[in-house]
């Protein structure tokens, strides 16, 4: 059994595989103060709970964009699975070209979408990844990288206006009835959400303006708010929620061979 961990700056998503197929998938958020052993007996707690064996995982890949916490989970992967984990960074296969002025500058978690994305749907594509922050990766028709827009995400400008504030209030992220809001609460609602959602139809507009007009990229958006983004959205063709998860699979059999 495969071990799939993807390190967020606020949640960690995990999955264990069967081959290809996703047997069982946790989030939790992200810690950077924790310790290896303390993410350990947590996810021995989820595994049991679930009626997972650890000792029935071989192999595990982590990915990660939270630095601090690469030591923590490769200790922790030894220590509980015994197991040492394959890690997404410099030197690892992808399978795709990255058209990159840095490569490794790129955030691994982008680069494990667009490789689970261009497995599942082909190319070419945008992803979308609605997270801490929103990142928009553009795939050529043969799965090249082939660079992106990095933006603030949802809920970082939510908090950004409670904290940098004196009156507004923290809020719930549900879309409001009406644009026009009639209290602070939906004025705010209306603002952060479907101003959110006309920065995404507009950069994926100018995206496929630069790319030109007989450039036809299918839309796919992953991340906890995607399914919100996606009923309000003109632009995201389809909701993904396994999309990383899926990307850690496919770099472990790429990487494994």
């Amino acid at each position: 059994m495969l071990l799939v961990i993807d390190i967020g700056n606020s949640n960690i998503v995990m999955g264990t595989y069967g081959g290809k197929n996703l047997l069982k998938h946790w989030r939790i958020s992200t810690d950077s103060q924790k310790t290896g052993d303390e993410y350990g007996m947590l996810i021995n707690d989820l595994f049991r709970y679930q009626g997972v064996n650890i000792s029935d995982v071989r192999d595990i890949i982590i990915s990660t964009v939270v630095p601090p916490l690469v030591v923590p989970f490769v200790k922790m992967c030894e220590r509980y699975f015994k197991v040492k984990p394959l890690v997404v960074g410099p030197g690892i296969k992808t399978g795709i070209k990255i058209n990159y002025e840095n490569p490794r500058a790129i955030g691994a978690d982008r680069i494990v979408n667009v490789v689970g994305a261009f497995e599942h749907y082909g190319g070419p594509l945008i992803v979308i990844d609605i997270g801490t922050a929103t990142t928009f990766d553009v795939v050529s028709e043969t799965g090249d990288f082939l660079g992106g827009v990095i933006a603030p995400g949802i809920v970082a400008s939510s908090e950004s206006l409670f904290t940098s504030t004196a009156k507004l209030p923290r809020i719930e992220l549900i879309p409001p009835k009406n644009v026009i809001g009639h209290n602070t609460t939906t004025c705010m609602q209306s603002g952060i959400i479907y101003g959110y959602v006309g920065q995404i139809d507009a950069i994926v507009q100018r995206i496929r303006n630069e790319m030109g007009e007989d450039w036809h990229a299918k839309v796919i958006a992953t991340g906890g708010l995607a399914k919100m983004i996606m009923r309000e959205s003109k632009t995201i063709d389809k909701i993904d929620h396994f999309l990383t998860l899926s990307g850690l699979r496919v770099l472990y059999e790429r990487n494994s061979q």
